[in-house]
C-alpha cells in the first residue's frame, strides 16, 4: 500500500533525508524521509509521541537533527534557529497558540516585524498588509484587528496564527494538530481555508492524528510510528481503517460497544442550576441534570454555550448562582472542590495545560494532585513520595504514556500523552462519578479507542459518567443519553442511536428536529424548554 513518490522534474518544496533525533535514550525521530511537493497538503499522521512534532520541529529550526539533511527547493539547508527557517519561507502554526493574549491582533502579527517609517512604528502599513493577505486568502481576522486576542474565540485565534505566518513571508506552512481545540464548524472552515491556500500556491504539512480530517484535506499522507516512517500514500487510495492500522500496527475497533448494564439510582443532579460566567454573564440558565449508576449521559454543543460553567458548577470550581446540586441524594451546593474530590467526584478537565496539569512539574507531582490529603499517598500529616511514585509508575504503564518516565517534566510531554496521564489520574482517585470535558481532545486513534473502553467500563462497574465533547462520533460512540444545549439550556434530549449528526447539529445551532414535541415528557432528567431571560 505504500506509495511511491511522484517523479518531479523540480526539486519539492521540502526534502527530509535520514532525519535522526534523539532526547537521551529516547529516539523520536529515527532515519525518516519525507517529501512535500509544491502547491501540495501534505499530512504528518501518528499516534500521540510518534515523532511528528518532532521531525517538523527539526525542519523548523527549534531542535538540531542528530542526522540527516533538510532541503527546501533542492538546496541543503542548515536552520539553527525558527528564524532561519522562517528566511526560508517555512511558518509553524503551533498546536498552542504563540500569542499574547492581552495585544491586539495587528500587534501579534507584526510583533518582531513592526514596519517602521523614521523610527516609529508604521502602523497603516501594516494594516494595509494584512488587509490584502486577508482579501486575498478570504480571512475575516482584518475586522479584529484592534480587538485583543483574549477577546477572540479559538477559531479566530487559529487565524490569526496563519495570518502571523503569511505576512512573515511563509510559502510552506506547518500546521501542528490545528483542529484539537476547534469546534466542528471552526474545523470545516480551516478544512475550506487550507484549500484556498493550496489554490494560491502554498505547500502545506498538517500534523494531526484524526484520520477523517486528513483524508478530507490532504494530496498525500506519511504515517509515522514509534519514531519511523512506516510508508506514504495518496489520499485518495486509502481508508480509515488502513490508516489506523498503519498508526497503531493492529485493528483498530471503530463500533459502538454494547453496554453490560441498566441505569440504576441517580448519583449526581442538579435542579434549577444557574451560574454566571467569568465576564458576568448567565452561562447556565436554569439546567436539570440527573445521572445515574451504570449510565454516561453525552453532552453536546457549539463551544461557548455553557458547558464548561455547568461542569465547573458540578466539580465545585465555580459558585452556583441559583438552583441546588445533590449527589447521592444529599445537596453538595456549597461544597468545594476538595470536599467533593475526596467525595468521590472525579474531573477530567478541559484545559490540561492550566487545569490539569502543573507544567513544571514532574509526573510523580502531577500524579499527587488530588491526592494530597487522603491516604495512602498521606500519612501523619507526611506525604509517602514512594508511594506515589509507584502511583506514577503505575499510570505511565497503563496508560502507556510516552516517554514512559515519571520522572520527566509534564511539559515535555506531546498533548496526548498529557490527556492519557490525566485520565489515568482521575481513574485512580476510584470515583462514584466522572466528569470529562473533552476527554480525548488531542490524543490519537489507538489512546482514544482506549480511553473510550475505560469510561465505559467504568460505567459498566456502576459509576456514573458525564462527557462533555464537540466531536459528535466520540458522543454517539460513548453516550446512553445526549443532552444538547444551547445558549446556557439544554434545548433536548436525544438517543445516540436515533438521530444523526446532521440532527444534532441542528440542535447545537438551537433548531429543533421535526416531530419534536413542544413540551417535554414527565420522566424526562433536562429541562427541554429554549429560551430564559439572560444575556444572549
Amino acid at each position: 500500500m505504500v506509495a511511491t513518490d511522484p517523479p518531479a522534474d523540480d526539486p519539492p518544496a521540502v526534502r527530509l533525508e535520514g532525519i535522526t533525533k534523539t532526547f537521551g535514550d529516547v529516539v523520536a525521530n529515527d532515519d525518516v524521509d519525507f517529501r512535500l511537493e509544491h502547491g501540495t497538503i501534505h499530512a504528518l499522521l501518528g499516534e500521540n509521541g510518534s515523532g511528528k512534532t518532532t521531525l517538523m520541529s527539526v525542519l523548523y529550526g527549534l531542535y538540531d537533527q542528530d542526522e540527516g539533511t533538510i532541503y527546501v527547493d533542492g538546496e541543503p539547508r542548515t536552520f539553527e534557529s525558527p528564524q532561519d527557517a522562517m528566511d526560508a519561507g517555512i511558518g509553524m502554526i503551533h498546536q498552542h497558540f504563540q500569542l499574547v493574549e492581552p495585544m491586539t491582533v495587528l500587534q501579534n502579527v507584526v510583533l518582531g516585524h513592526e514596519p517602521t517609517d523614521g523610527g516609529l512604528v508604521d502602523e497603516r502599513a501594516a494594516r494595509e498588509e494584512i488587509e490584502s493577505i486577508c482579501s486575498r486568502y478570504g480571512f475575516d481576522v482584518d475586522r479584529h484587528l484592534e480587538t485583543p486576542v483574549e477577546e477572540l474565540d479559538l477559531g479566530t485565534r487559529q487565524r490569526v496564527e496563519i495570518v502571523k505566518s503569511l505576512y512573515r513571508g511563509a510559502e510552506i506552512l506547518i500546521l501542528d494538530e490545528p483542529t484539537a481545540v476547534l469546534t466542528p464548524q471552526e474545523v470545516e472552515g480551516l478544512l475550506d481555508l487550507l484549500d484556498d491556500l493550496r489554490a494560491a500556491g502554498h505547500s502545506l504539512i498538517f500534523i494531526s492524528h484524526k484520520l477523517d480530517e486528513v483524508l478530507a484535506a490532504a494530496d498525500r499522507i506519511t504515517v509515522l510510528r514509534d519514531g519511523e516512517a512506516i510508508g506514504t500514500v495518496p489520499a485518495a487510495e486509502t481508508t480509515e481503517q488502513e490508516l489506523a492500522e498503519m498508526m497503531v500496527g493492529r485493528e483498530v475497533s471503530f463500533d459502538r460497544l454494547a453496554r453490560t448494564a441498566t441505569p440504576g439510582e441517580p448519583v449526581l443532579e442538579a435542579e434549577e442550576l444557574r451560574v454566571t460566567g467569568n465576564r458576568g454573564r448567565e452561562q447556565v440558565r436554569g439546567v436539570d441534570l440527573t445521572v445515574r449508576e451504570h449510565e454516561i449521559l453525552g453532552i453536546a454543543g457549539v463551544q461557548g454555550n455553557g458547558q464548561t460553567e455547568l461542569i465547573e458548577a458540578l466539580t465545585g470550581h465555580r459558585r452556583v448562582e441559583e438552583g441546588t446540586v445533590r449527589f447521592h441524594g444529599d445537596e453538595i451546593t456549597e461544597t468545594g472542590r476538595r470536599w467533593r474530590l475526596e467525595a468521590g467526584i472525579a474531573y477530567i478537565p478541559e484545559d490540561r495545560h492550566t487545569e490539569g496539569l502543573v507544567q513544571a512539574y514532574d509526573l510523580v507531582k502531577n500524579a499527587l494532585l488530588g491526592n494530597q490529603t487522603v491516604p495512602p499517598y498521606v500519612a501523619d500529616g507526611w506525604i509517602d513520595w514512594a508511594r506515589v511514585t509507584d502511583h506514577a509508575e503505575e499510570i505511565v504503564e497503563e496508560f502507556d504514556v510516552q516517554p514512559p518516565n515519571p520522572a520527566v517534566d509534564a511539559a515535555s510531554l506531546s498533548g496526548g500523552n498529557q490527556q492519557k496521564f490525566i485520565v489515568g489520574r482521575e481513574i485512580g482517585h476510584e470515583p462514584d462519578v466522572m466528569l470529562a470535558s473533552h476527554p480525548t481532545r488531542g490524543v490519537d486513534v489507538g489512546s482514544l479507542e482506549f480511553i473510550h473502553n475505560r469510561l465505559i467500563e467504568l460505567r459498566d462497574e456502576g459509576l456514573a459518567v458525564v462527557v462533555v465533547s464537540s466531536k459528535l462520533d466520540e458522543l454517539r460512540a460513548l453516550s446512553d443519553r445526549i443532552a444538547v444545549m444551547y445558549e446556557g439550556e439544554f434545548i433536548d434530549e436525544v438517543a445516540p442511536e436515533a438521530v444523526t449528526d446532521a440532527e444534532l447539529g441542528l440542535l447545537m445551532a438551537g433548531q429543533r428536529l421535526e416531530g419534536e414535541p413542544s413540551e417535554p415528557e414527565a420522566e424526562a432528567t433536562v429541562d427541554r424548554q429554549p429560551g430564559g431571560d439572560g444575556d444572549r
